[in-house]
């Protein structure tokens, strides 16, 4: 007999901590026994909803918005996403994309079953590949590969009322309280902020699964 958790993540994968705290997730998951199946749906969030479509220098962009040299704040997650088995650099990556295209696709892959893939394999191209995600042509090869057939899903990617929706359902999150990704739900009931360590993540799972016998 199986058992069941269903976790809800909202994120974007323009955000390099999503990428880091999904990558945790997926160990902390890989941990659970054998008869664990767990329903994950994402949600989409944007950190910034007027990012421009030709992108902006990453490095010019964090240090307006912080006022310093974001080199700290990179080498502090680069050492976190190393110590998790993820090889990150984040200089590497030297613009900043709008994410509503990649948020269309991520979404549409909850009917094929392929969502998680799709968002981790987004993020991956975003960061690890250096890849601009807002591209279609970028955007048709990684939906390529989780179910999507290559122009049919750059067509859909490219529907700016489809982008309207993803823009209304990440303000909906942020109106409901969630100010920062990646934020993680278990049944509905336990929430998660931030790129948590594996074993916190399995110390929740693991009471939810214990309640589930009540």
């Amino acid at each position: 007999m199986t058992r069941q958790i269903k976790v809800d993540i909202f994120s974007d994968p323009v955000c390099p901590w999503c990428l880091v705290g999904l990558h945790r997730f997926d160990q902390a998951v890989a941990k659970l026994p054998k008869d664990v199946v767990v329903d994950i749906v994402h949600h989409p969030f944007l950190l910034d909803v007027y990012a421009p479509i030709e992108g902006e220098d990453v490095f010019e962009m964090l240090t307006r918005k912080y006022g310093r040299d974001p080199s700290e704040m990179w080498n502090n997650l680069e050492r976190a996403a190393n110590d998790s088995g993820l090889d990150l650099d984040m200089r590497k990556q030297r613009w900043r994309y709008p994410s509503q295209r990649a948020q269309v696709l991520i979404a549409a892959a909850r009917d094929k079953g392929t969502q998680h893939a799709l968002a981790q394999d987004i993020g991956h191209a975003c960061y690890v590949e250096a890849q601009n995600i807002s591209d279609l042509d970028v955007l048709g090869e990684i939906a390529a590969r989780h179910g999507f057939e290559k122009e049919a899903a750059k067509g859909f990617a490219a529907r700016e009322e489809l982008q309207s929706a993803i823009e209304r359902a990440a303000q909906s999150a942020s109106a409901q309280g969630i100010k920062g990704v990646p934020f993680f739900v278990f049944a509905n009931k336990y929430a998660l902020s931030g790129a948590q360590p594996e074993d916190v993540l399995n110390q929740v799972m693991e009471t939810v699964l214990a309640e589930s016998l009540h």
